[in-house]
């Protein structure tokens, strides 16, 4: 059984988390353990409806973020990588300078010092420098940086399209296989 974390932070596309969380479930041998930013709660209301009791059940496992002491918190947590999707650049931040004051930032931070993979979806435009430098910082400490990035190759027909495109590749990015995901076929020459 590997064991995969999912953050959703309070930055705006939160159906890319519940897609994740979705895809999960159609792997075989993955647990998923589910982390709410405190902001996650408002833009996934703003943008999903009423649905973090759903989110809470496609996860095996739901975890309080406030709970610092949770199995997550821990590197003797056996867990086979993180994803945060999406991230906010605060969480992002966050991250990057090791203010684990919640489970989300926490379980992130454990991810890296444990040399376990991380894939932050980051969902912030225009970048400015300090969030360039950031990610810079970030990807030197292990993780990858995989900001939802639609696959036109793929041909999306509608916006769910586009999520589910995006979160199934930043799932492959996690090291993970996963069943029906569009792949570049490759050009041929004529």
């Amino acid at each position: 059984m590997r064991r995969v974390i999912v953050g959703i932070s309070g930055a705006s596309g939160a159906a890319y988390g519940k897609k994740v969380l979705e895809i999960l479930n159609e792997c075989d041998g993955v647990e998923t353990h589910l982390i709410l930013s405190n902001a996650a709660w408002t833009t996934i209301a703003h943008e999903l409806g009423d649905v973090t009791h759903d989110l809470e059940q496609l996860a095996d496992v739901f975890h309080d973020n406030s709970n610092v002491g949770a199995g997550p918190a821990s590197g003797s947590f056996n867990a086979f990588g993180m994803i945060v999707a999406p991230c906010s650049v605060r969480t992002m931040s966050a991250i990057a300078y090791g203010q684990a004051d919640n489970l989300l930032v926490r379980a992130a931070d454990v991810s890296l010092k444990e040399r376990r993979p991380l894939v932050l979806m980051v969902r912030e435009t225009p970048l400015h420098l300090g969030h360039l430098r950031t990610m810079t910082q970030l990807t030197e400490m292990g993780a990858v940086i995989a900001p939802p990035v639609p696959a036109m190759y793929a041909h999306p027909k509608s916006l769910g399209d586009v999520i589910t495109q995006s979160a199934a590749r930043a799932l492959h990015v996690l090291g993970l296989e996963i069943p029906g995901m569009k792949r570049w076929p490759g050009l041929t020459q004529t």
